[in-house]
């Protein structure tokens, strides 16, 4: 009896491109709502309601801590799934958008910290040019439709899979507040229990979420930011397919927890971030504002910075044979993607407000330094990728 061969389930990664794409453009709504709302007679309405209490916390914190920890889950299942299952799963996959994630941070945070060397408090956000926005470059890259071929977003999401990975280092080491022990004891006993659920093979997500929930409240009071939580209950979610359905991997709980949050992160918990952190009041700020070198040295990271780290450490690699240029991918293309790698708005917000959480001066003009930044590489990005003629794109062999 032969048995049927086990059946994959259709790239994650090519699955989501669309929806990324116009949850890309959700957020772009969400955070020009923002900034309008901000600059309008509704301002300080804005500004209370988010300072206002719901239990414990704040509506600011609920989302910056709370919702958050689901996006944060979400990239831990992605980055889980890529490396065990998907577009990571080899070391031949990773080379080319790992060395060049690599030169995306890098290079972004030398820019900044060369804007801010002389001054200690600023220098602390070192980190805040690092992280790409996948769903606001994907949402650019959807406005050029087949334009650029599919190799190249499924590089560019690759890319912020490990950008991603390393911002979640970065925070846990860099970013986070006084330690408490008990309740870091008390995480990683959740964190055990989660693992033997794993390990005895347990399928139903039921119990993994409660737990994930105890997670997220000890994270919470131990000093570490919360949305680890997000990504340490990830990692447990178990990628095996439930039992008795071996020949459908579609059904492991891993993809099954995915595809709940697939439509509410893009959709709901990102663009309600926006809304909340981009709204910067223009009102008495002043051109020098625009100048200072803790904006300059976000804007710059973002803009120069990702640019030459992605786009210089991919050609490098290509250039060594160590990788080959995305397939029907066209070095112009290339550059185009890279620039596009230099919209740095969601992560490198959270990471603005955590390291600059007790000062709004400081907070505003990270906002600023990323909109500029974000804004100028968005626009920069699509016109090469606009004009770019599609006889430069090489033909697939064979075709």
């Amino acid at each position: 009896m032969t048995l049927a061969p086990l059946r994959r389930p259709i790239s994650m990664l090519r699955a989501f491109l669309d929806s990324e794409a116009s949850g890309g453009i959700v957020l772009m709504a969400a955070a020009a709502a923002a900034l309008v709302v901000a600059n309008s007679p509704l301002g300080a309405t804005y500004e209370s309601a988010l300072h206002a209490y719901l239990g414990p916390l704040s509506v600011a914190h609920w989302i910056n801590d709370g919702l958050m920890a689901v996006f944060f889950l979400l990239v831990g299942l992605e980055i889980k799934r890529e490396m065990l299952d998907g577009q990571l799963s080899t070391w031949s996959r990773r080379t080319l958008p790992g060395v060049a994630a690599l030169g995306g941070m890098i290079v972004p945070a030398l820019i900044y910290a060369g804007f801010n060397w002389n001054d200690p408090t600023t220098l602390r956000g070192w980190a805040i040019p690092a992280a790409t926005d996948i769903a606001f470059a994907l949402g650019v890259l959807s406005l050029l439709g087949d334009r650029v071929p599919t190799s190249l977003k499924i590089f560019l999401t690759a890319l912020a899979i490990i950008d991603d990975l390393g911002a979640v280092i970065i925070i846990a080491l860099f970013y986070t507040a006084q330690l408490s022990g008990w309740d870091l004891a008390g995480a990683a006993a959740v964190i055990g229990v989660l693992i033997v659920l794993n390990r005895r093979g347990v399928t139903s997500l039921t119990p993994y979420l409660l737990f994930g929930a105890v997670l997220w409240v000890l994270v919470l009071r131990s000093g570490v930011h919360a949305t680890l939580a997000g990504v340490a209950l990830a990692l447990t979610i178990p990628l095996k397919p439930t039992p008795g359905r071996i020949d459908d991997m579609e059904q492991s709980p891993l993809h099954r927890l995915e595809h709940a949050l697939h439509g509410f992160v893009p959709f709901v918990v990102i663009p309600i971030f926006g809304f909340a952190n981009a709204g910067v009041s223009f009102a008495g700020m002043t051109a020098d504002a625009l100048t200072d070198h803790l904006t300059l040295g976000v804007a710059l990271g973002l803009l120069l910075g990702k640019l030459v780290g992605v786009f210089g450490s991919a050609a490098l690699v290509i250039k060594l044979g160590f990788a080959d240029l995305p397939t029907r991918a066209s070095w112009p293309q290339l550059l185009g993607v890279s620039m596009l790698c230099g919209i740095g708005f969601t992560m490198s917000l959270f990471i603005g407000l955590l390291a600059f959480a007790d000062n709004i001066e400081l907070q505003n003009e990270v906002k600023v330094g990323i909109l500029l930044g974000s804004l100028t590489a968005g626009a920069i990005g699509w016109l090469i990728l606009r004009f770019v003629k599609p006889e430069q794109v090489p033909a697939a062999r064979g075709a």
